[in-house]
């Protein structure tokens, strides 16, 4: 009777399929994930989204499936076969969409499916959708009161050091967003060292594209490394946050306070934070501040001022700490954010006010290659640098319609700074005789003030790929500086006798300003299904000034004595018509955009000294583009992209001014300067194995840029005075990076275990006395890490890798500055019974002498606490705790550019013992935010 009923309805569906004029089909094929082999006489089911009644079936014949004559709707594509776990997925079939092609659709054995679940259910664990990498929060296991942090240093190809600092797939992760909104601008660890990881749904990675670029779907090459960070529905109402108060030996000490209110759509935050241990200071790239390496106030603003110049011609600070000295940081914010009327309307704002003084000493050897020789220098500075900033930003985006968005930006900074510099060098010929000596002072005092606004609106039209949209911004910013250089220099013959001196006694002041308004149009219009046109039209005007004057004394303390040579007012104004063509291509797993922008640029430099050195110039600036992504399945995908793009000069370099801050080193602008061009290719590979839990990331970039901005070093050699100025060449400089990230789970003894390989540098050029000089620099480095987790009793971590740069001058071939070195880290916390814990980590650097830096380093820092949890939910902590108890910590850096290489030793902060108490409150939870 069954089988009477069943034929019976196939007989009526196929009978109705006769009398249909619809043309709506699928097809796809089917096979065996593990072996690839296709798999026949699966059985392909179509079924109502509805009500889930049967619509059509068919057999899968070698492999493939076709079904034709479908009605237009929402149905359940059901792909069965003996031993093997069901495949479903949901489809629409409409007038936009009348064929659905599946692809290759791979079908899982229930064995395999078994073992997947038993390893904790790693088929969720990671997700690949596009660009995307996707982790579910759920399969990877933290401690109580675990922050964001500590999850992410347990996904795959992510790593977090011990300063905060995020990298992922080689690169560092600039941005961390939360449910995919800005969470105090962009301070990554405001988000990963305070939001508390049992509030995580998923942590997604990707490439974050322009508003322009996400909304039209072509690259434009802008790219940030970014984390969203998406949050349960139930972690959504309620409040958390921290109280932590430290002190320590040495005057040492560290408070911090953070709030969080969330209700439902509404984000409420606040916080306060000072301490001078390096390790706090919430707000402005906190990522960099955690154990002392990169505090830093920077301006987001959306936009690079070209124009502006330099703060001033002496000493400027752009307030970054990056490990140089002792820090006191006095820092406090707010956030808010909220959706209402339906998530129609949004707005997200953030007020930022901070200080930060910084002190310590610094010794820099450098060696400036010459034609046949070099000179060798050792300078010692002691400074002191002091930074106010406050800062408000406000974003406002509301949906007008049910097709068109407006996106409106706005902020400001106000910021003020001093700095004090004092400065001891001695400079030796080749042979090791004394070639001059210097001490000076610089002291500086600026003003800044910028201004940032912008309009974005899209519409998209009833037909599907048909798009306008319309993007306005201004940009403002001017700094006044003033500030004195106080400096003696002596000279020096072959023999060591002195024969002249140099005194300077200078007032310096420098006024810029600069003002950016842009906007561009661009339309998309689709030329079939798959292939999509995008046309834009954008008008630039950015005008600069850059007024710098230097003074003598005309009596005691009275500095009114123009000195022409070193003074100048100058104007860049740069007009810009651009205009652009690109074509898209969009299938289910492949998408492919190419086309071009070209822009029309006026210089108007304008000398307000000497209208001779005043001329008009024209450019015509290319901005070609090509990107192709494929993915392979959900777990593997692949981009390539090319981008192409013209840099101008700004006016720093434009300038016809010397700046003598340093007089041993003078710099002149060069009016004659032309935009150079850069050709970037970049690949990325992404593949992820549920059931073996294996990944691989392979991502690489290469440029080459033609016309480039060099430096033209003229060095005295009978002084050692250096005059630098920037300058075009025939030549192509070049830049590269590859990182090659493979990571799985070692079945025994579960273990995670990661290897990475890196290679990165540049082939550069500069101008020494007028003779050609090629510099080679790049550097080869592994990695292998291992760690285990074990929840409530323990988490062990090592890592470890060789290095080697290679380093080459075509002026001094037979100086040999090639080196090795190895870096390694690791640790452990342990949790002991009565809630104790203890924990301890250890890093180790090493870098080989080299010919011209005949010193080896060695620095291991070992870091020890000891702790105490109280209350059921081990929400209060007292710790006691051991920075650097080896003493070894010491500043460290080495660089090279423009044929100089340096060397740089600085106060660093070294051993301390602090005792901590810490508040982790938490009242989140309970039920799912309410809809609004």
């Amino acid at each position: 009777m069954k089988i009477t009923i069943t034929a019976l309805i196939i007989l009526l569906l196929g009978t109705a399929s006769v009398f249909a004029q619809s043309t709506y089909s699928i097809k796809g094929g089917v096979a065996d994930t593990a072996s690839n082999s296709k798999l026949t006489n699966a059985t392909v089911a179509v079924l109502n989204a509805k009500d889930s009644i049967l619509q059509k079936f068919t057999r899968v014949n070698d492999g493939q499936f076709a079904i034709n004559n479908l009605k237009k709707g929402k149905f359940i594509l059901l792909v069965s076969y003996s031993g093997y776990a069901d495949f479903v997925e949901r489809f629409t079939l409409d007038s936009a969409h009348t064929t659905h092609d599946f692809g290759r659709i791979g079908m899982i054995l229930k064995t395999q499916l078994l073992k997947e679940v038993i390893i904790k259910a790693q088929v969720a664990a990671v997700k690949i959708k596009g660009d995307t990498t996707e982790f579910n929060a759920n399969a990877f296991t933290v401690q109580p009161n675990a922050k964001v942090e500590d999850l992410l240093k347990e996904l795959p190809g992510i790593q977090v050091d011990k300063d905060g600092k995020i990298t992922a797939q080689g690169q560092t992760v600039s941005k961390v967003l939360v449910d995919g909104e800005e969470f105090f601008g962009d301070d990554p660890t405001l988000v990963t060292k305070n939001l508390r990881a049992d509030m995580v749904d998923k942590v997604q990675l990707y490439d974050k594209k322009s508003d322009q670029a996400a909304f039209t779907g072509i690259d434009d090459g802008v790219k940030n490394k970014t984390i969203n960070i998406k949050l349960k529905e139930d972690k959504k109402n309620g409040y958390f946050g921290k109280l932590d108060a430290e002190g320590g030996t040495d005057k040492y000490y560290q408070e911090q306070l953070m709030f969080n209110r969330f209700k439902g759509k509404q984000k409420f935050s606040v916080y306060g934070t000072i301490g001078n241990t390096g390790k706090i200071g919430l707000g402005w790239r906190d990522e960099n501040k955690y154990g002392g390496t990169g505090l830093e106030f920077s301006d987001d603003g959306g936009l690079f001022f070209n124009g502006g110049g330099d703060e001033s011609d002496l000493d400027s600070w752009n307030g970054r700490f990056e490990g140089e000295g002792i820090p006191l940081a006095r820092t406090a914010g707010a956030h808010y954010d909220t959706k209402w009327n339906a998530d129609k309307q949004s707005i997200n704002a953030n007020y930022k006010i901070g200080s930060l003084d910084v002190d310590g000493t610094k010794n820099i050897l450098t060696q400036n290659t010459l034609p046949g020789n070099f000179i060798n220098s050792n300078s010692d500075q002691t400074f002191h640098k002091y930074m106010f900033r406050q800062k408000l930003d406000l974003t406002y985006q509301v949906k007008l319609d049910t097709s068109s968005n407006l996106k409106l930006m706005v902020d400001g900074t106000d910021k003020h700074s001093k700095v004090d510099n004092t400065y001891t060098s001695t400079s030796l010929r080749q042979n090791g005789t004394k070639l001059n000596t210097n001490n000076r002072t610089v002291n500086n005092d600026v003003t800044d003030k910028i201004f940032h606004a912008s309009a974005f609106y899209t519409k998209k039209f009833k037909r599907v790929g048909r798009t306008l949209s319309v993007n306005i911004s201004e940009a403002y910013n001017e700094s006044d500086a003033k500030g004195f250089l106080k400096s003696n220099t002596a000279f020096f013959d072959t023999l060591e006798n002195a024969t002249s001196t140099q005194a300077i006694d200078q007032r310096k002041t420098t006024q810029t300003k600069n003002n950016v308004l842009s906007s561009t149009v661009t339309y998309t219009e689709p030329l079939s299904k798959k292939f999509s046109a995008v046309v834009n039209y954008g008008i630039n005007v950015n005008n600069g000034t850059s007024d710098r004057r230097s003074y003598n004394q005309s009596a005691p303390g009275v500095y009114n004595v123009q000195i022409d040579s070193l003074s100048n007012n100058y104007k860049l104004n740069q007009l810009s018509n651009q205009f652009g063509l690109n074509f898209n291509y969009k299938s289910k797993k492949a998408t492919f955009n190419f086309g071009s922008k070209v822009a029309t640029v006026n210089f108007k430099q304008v000398d307000l000294f000497n209208d001779a050195n005043s001329r008009n110039r024209n450019f015509v600036n290319w901005f070609p583009q090509a990107t192709y992504q494929y993915r392979f399945s959900q777990q593997q995908s692949i981009r390539i992209s090319y981008n192409g793009n013209t840099s101008q000069p700004n006016i720093d370099q434009i300038q016809p001014v010397r700046v003598n801050t340093d007089p041993l080193n003078v710099t002149l602008g060069n009016p004659n300067l032309k935009p150079s061009f850069t050709n970037r290719f970049s690949l990325w590979y992404n593949s992820y194995q549920v059931i073996s839990d294996q990944s691989l990331y392979v991502g690489g970039s290469y440029s080459s840029t033609m016309n480039p901005i060099v430096s033209n070093v003229v060095t005295d050699t009978q002084t050692g005075k250096s005059v630098f100025q920037s300058s075009n060449l025939d030549k192509q400089t070049v830049n590269m990076y590859v990182n090659v990230y493979y990571g799985r789970k070692i079945p025994i003894g579960d273990i995670n275990a990661g290897l990475s390989a890196d290679a990165n540098g540049n082939t550069y050029y500069n101008l020494s006395n007028n003779k050609l000089n090629k510099t080679t620099s790049y550097t080869y480095s592994a990695n292998f890490n291992l760690s285990k987790y074990k929840q409530k009793k323990y988490n062990v971590w090592a890592s470890a890798g060789p290095a080697y740069t290679l380093n080459s001058s075509s002026l001094l071939p037979n100086v040999n500055n090639n080196g090795s070195g190895f870096n390694a880290n690791g640790g452990f916390n342990i949790y002991l019974p009565a809630k104790f814990g203890i924990g301890s980590d250890c890093n180790y650097q090493y870098n080989a002498k080299t010919q011209s830096f005949p010193e080896d380093f060695k620095r291991t820092t070992l870091n020890a606490n000891i702790s105490k949890a109280f209350m059921k939910d081990e929400s209060i902590k007292i710790t006691l705790s051991g920075n650097d108890l080896l003493n070894q910590n010491k500043g460290y850096n080495r660089s090279g550019s423009a044929g100089i290489l340096t060397q740089e030793r600085y106060t660093a902060i070294k051993r301390y013992f602090m005792l901590s108490l810490t508040w982790d409150f938490n009242h989140v939870g309970g039920g799912a935010a309410p809809k609004k």
